[in-house]
This record gives C-alpha cells, sequence and structure tokens, in this order.
C-alpha cells in the first residue's frame, strides 16, 4: 500500500484493489471483532461491510502513515457499532399496525344503544344469572373471587356463567353487541 496515491473523483479499479486487499488481511480480524461487539453474525457482516465502504471512501486515511491501518479499521468498526447503538436507543420501538393495535372509534350512541340492549337482556336472566355475570364479566372478577362474593361453590359460578351467556346468546339471536362499553 505503500505506492497506493489516492484519486479524486471516479473511483479506479486500483481503489477496488486496495479494498480487496483490505479484505484479505483484515476481513477475518474485523469480522471476529464486530461479533464480538455486536453479539450478532448478521450484524456483525453489516459493521464489516460498512467499514469497507467508509474505507474505500476515505483511502487518504490508510495510506497517511499515521498508525497501523488494522487499527484505523478496528476503530471505525467501533464507531459504527456505538453509532447503530446510540441510534436504535434514540428511536421508539417500533410497534406493527395490526388489527388488534388500531383503534377503533365508535360514535358514542353506538355504546348507549349497546348498554341498553345488554341490560335489557340482563333483566331477561334470573337473578342468579345476572349475578354471575355481572361479577365476572363487568367487576372482571375470577371465577372463585366471583364464588367468594356470591356465597356459592365455584363450579356453580362456572355452570351458571355457562348458562346465563347461553341464553343471551339466544337473546340477541346472533346480533352482535359490545359489552365493553356496558362495562364502563
Amino acid at each position: 500500500m505503500a505506492g497506493f496515491r489516492p484519486r479524486r473523483g471516479r473511483r479506479s479499479s486500483g481503489d477496488d484493489a486496495l479494498i480487496r486487499s483490505l479484505y484479505n488481511e483484515h476481513g477475518r480480524a474485523l469480522l471476529a471483532y464486530a461479533a464480538r461487539l455486536t453479539g450478532d453474525q448478521a450484524a456483525a457482516e453489516d459493521v464489516l461491510q460498512e467499514t469497507l465502504i467508509r474505507a474505500w471512501r476515505n483511502p487518504d486515511a490508510l495510506v497517511n502513515g499515521k498508525g497501523s491501518v488494522r487499527g484505523w479499521l478496528l476503530t471505525v468498526a467501533r464507531n459504527i457499532v456505538t453509532d447503530r447503538a446510540r441510534a436504535k436507543r434514540a428511536r421508539p420501538t417500533e410497534v406493527s399496525e395490526s388489527p388488534a393495535n388500531t383503534p377503533v372509534s365508535r360514535d358514542h350512541s353506538e355504546s348507549v344503544v349497546d348498554m341498553v340492549t345488554v341490560m335489557a337482556a340482563l333483566d331477561s336472566l334470573s337473578a342468579d344469572h345476572r349475578d354471575v355475570l355481572v361479577e365476572v364479566y363487568f367487576r372482571g372478577r375470577s371465577v372463585t373471587e366471583a364464588a367468594e362474593v356470591l356465597g356459592v361453590p365455584p363450579g356453580t359460578v362456572k355452570s351458571r356463567s355457562h348458562y346465563a351467556l347461553r341464553a343471551l346468546r339466544k337473546e340477541f339471536g346472533g346480533r352482535e353487541v359490545a359489552l365493553k362499553g356496558v362495562a364502563g
């Protein structure tokens, strides 16, 4: 590399030869170093590639006689890893948009209609069935907690819940009603 003179402007085949030479001489060491820093082989390969691109763009830094070429390459690789880690921490975590993550805007009147419909359907149930549904679905209690509050065994809560929901399905006749707004 002592006879290498970088050109300005368009890259020459000498520049390509320099990068090949750097890769052949320092590539394995750079890859191992980057793998230790990143803990990820694919990321280490990206760091190696970016390091060689920076060497290709800055051939003057390689031949200026200040320190070793490998030292410069290792420093560039470390800086790339540091910059990527900082950039990753600076950005908020990306969340994919899925129907579960997309808020559904509902008109308030729809919630009121649903509430009136559910309340009327609850009134059609027996007191025992209604009490179980209120405890489990509207108050968010577990079967065990609902059983304690109602003073019945957990199996009774499960059974009443099953039959109450079956009666509600029959009452709604296939119509979809949102219970979230009603539980409020």
